[in-house]
């Protein structure tokens, strides 16, 4: 199958976390067209059965696909911890996820092989960075520690927050007490926080930024495959969300780090 390379990349997530994914596209890879959906009005998925977030997931996928995208990034640790599959298999275009995107790259960073993963309880307790670290270094040692309260601090703006300082300091003390000398941010609200984990965790431990990884892998699969847009006109960013929230425009900006528009709303049926 042949594929337009000036066709624009879909990127998806249960909310508006996976903006931060869009953003390191955004200034990685200038010139792409970036469609991105945006589960709003289902979100959370964490604490959905992974048949439900299955379903939910193959909706988007096909709506993206639909949008002839040249290729599909799962945004969300947790679509990509339970229904990676599901998305490949309906997919006629490359598929990335952001956990075999910061798999690769803490495998790469870390010299010790003693690699921490903090993110959403359904990440964490869906075991998926480890396997994915495995299975690029199979002498890895995993410390995984799940940060609930993160996502509301994040969304809150308490990004320097002495709140949130405490809270990082009490949730990072056990994986640093095994001596990690990397850290993956397993969840697309967290690079937000990122100068204050690296302060808390201090500069001998690498962060791995989810959202960083992400672009840099998305870079090398569009050379790859001779996807790279050649045209150096203005790109084309378009949002669909399935429910606009109160807070939705200043969090969406936040997260993005320019104006969010336009912003389209997809009704569906089921929420």
């Amino acid at each position: 199958m042949r594929i337009d390379p000036s066709r624009p990349i879909g990127v998806f997530d249960s909310g508006i976390g996976g903006l931060t994914v869009v953003r390191a596209l955004m200034e990685r890879l200038p010139f792409e067209h970036i469609v991105y959906f945006g589960d709003t009005a289902r979100v959370p998925y964490g604490v959905k059965s992974v048949e439900t977030i299955a379903h939910y997931t193959t909706q988007i996928t096909q709506f993206l696909l639909e949008k002839q995208v040249k290729t599909l990034i799962i945004a969300c640790n947790t679509m990509a911890s339970v229904a990676a599959q599901t998305v490949c298999d309906l997919s006629p275009v490359p598929v990335l996820d952001v956990i075999e995107a910061g798999a690769y790259m803490a495998a790469a960073a870390t010299h010790t092989g003693r690699i921490g993963v903090i993110g959403t309880p359904t990440t964490v307790n869906s075991n998926a960075y480890a396997r994915a670290i495995h299975a690029q270094r199979n002498d890895a040692r995993i410390y995984s520690q799940a940060c609930p309260l993160f996502v509301p601090l994040v969304e809150e703006g308490w990004l320097e927050h002495e709140v949130t300082r405490l809270t990082a300091l009490e949730y990072l003390r056990p994986v640093l007490a095994e001596d990690i000398d990397t850290l993956v941010l397993g969840c697309t609200h967290y690079p937000l926080i990122k100068p204050l984990l690296q302060d808390v965790v201090g500069q001998d431990v690498q962060l791995v930024d989810s959202a960083e990884a992400m672009a840099e892998r998305t870079a090398a699969l569009l050379a790859q495959h001779g996807l790279l847009n050649e045209s150096r006109a203005q790109p084309c960013y378009e949002y669909y969300v399935t429910d606009v929230p109160v807070k939705f425009q200043t969090i969406g900006e936040r997260f993005l780090g320019r104006s969010l528009s336009p912003i389209h709303v997809v009704k569906w049926q089921d929420k």
